[in-house]
């Protein structure tokens, strides 16, 4: 069932409350859009699959907040978490994510076709993973990879839930759950001075610094006027390359690519004569990168942490970056009364113990 009208979404939210089990994933479109788009909700319950349009134009804050009475279970849920937070300022109450329960039972392939080949003794289909979910109509095919994301969650939760009881790891997991909203919901304000700052950047000199800047603005412009990623109107590469050679005054054309329109390569030879104008007050400063220089015992307490992690590890049968990644170990090793707070209380257990 496909929910694209205000009426069938209203007929579905009264048996979405009285579930029992919710399961959610989504759908975006970043491949052949921009900015993403939120393309589908798929939910599972006891009553079956449903497909929700959210290209439909539909209002879904009646759906968000029956979602939101319920522990939802996903999978590799982050961002799922964030589409629903961006688009429609969602943030749940409460989730149980299978691959965050998987890794901590020791799970080495964790992608959802592995889980539950290897515990529900079905195999799903992966053909449509790249496909474009804003076309309408959706394929059957694609109608039928949506569903299958959510409709095997519920026994498999079930089956790992029971897993982290008998090891004592149920708690671990809710922590983890807890933490992966946190983080996925939460709004970080824009850095202007970064966003533009593409990867190469770095070498650049200022009066570079500055035709990439507006290179960027350009681009960004032309790739939302076009409902297009910006990599589709020029690779971060061919901004920095043709801001080198601006800021050296080195002929750019011959770095235009040949499918440039001529309106846009008319538009991309304004923006970087309007960066070649500006004074030497308004180029953008080179970001420096101060580096912390562990001491030597800063060096050992890592060493220290390190071997404590990977025993620990070892016993659990789990990843050791679970516990703490190597820039958390530097972080602790460095100063741990600061940083030990940020670990979740099993991790911080984990690492207290000899």
């Amino acid at each position: 069932m496909v929910i694209d009208t205000q009426g069938a979404l209203a007929a579905f939210v009264p048996v979405l409350r009285a579930a029992q089990w919710v399961a959610l994933d989504t759908e975006a479109d970043s491949l052949h859009s921009y900015p993403e788009k939120l393309c589908l909700i798929q939910i599972s319950t006891e009553a079956g699959d449903v497909l929700v349009d959210p290209l439909a134009g539909l209002d879904l804050r009646p759906l968000l907040e029956a979602l939101n009475s319920h522990e939802l279970i996903l999978h590799g849920g982050d961002y799922d978490l964030r589409l629903l937070r961006k688009h429609h300022n969602f943030v749940p109450s409460s989730v149980f994510d299978t691959m965050l329960a998987a890794r901590l039972l020791g799970e080495r392939q964790f992608g959802l076709q592995s889980l539950v080949a290897r515990y529900l003794g079905v195999k799903l289909e992966k053909g449509s993973q790249k496909a474009n979910w804003a076309r309408r109509p959706l394929t059957a095919r694609m109608e039928q990879y949506a569903r299958n994301d959510t409709r095997y969650l519920k026994p498999l939760a079930d089956t790992l839930r029971r897993q982290l009881q008998q090891k004592g790891r149920l708690q671990w997991h809710q922590e983890a759950c807890a933490r992966l909203i946190d983080e996925s919901t939460r709004l970080s304000p824009v850095d202007l001075d970064s966003v533009w700052r593409v990867k190469g950047s770095h070498s650049l000199s200022r009066p570079a610094l500055a035709v990439l800047r507006e290179l960027w603005h350009w681009r960004e412009g032309e790739a939302r006027a076009a409902d297009r990623p910006p990599f589709f109107i020029l690779p971060h590469e061919t901004l920095v390359d043709i801001a080198a050679a601006a800021a050296a005054h080195r002929p750019v054309e011959p770095l235009l690519p040949s499918h440039l329109s001529p309106r846009r390569r008319a538009g991309l030879l304004r923006a970087v004569r309007a960066a070649l104008r500006l004074s030497a007050d308004q180029h953008p400063q080179p970001r420096v990168q101060l580096g912390h220089r562990p001491s030597e015992q800063e060096r050992e307490r890592f060493r220290q942490l390190q071997r404590r992690r990977d025993a620990q590890a070892r016993r659990l049968g789990i990843d050791p970056a679970l516990i703490a990644s190597r820039a958390t170990l530097a972080e602790l090793a460095q100063d741990w009364d600061r940083h030990a707070p940020e670990l979740m209380r099993w991790q911080r257990s984990l690492l207290e113990t000899s």
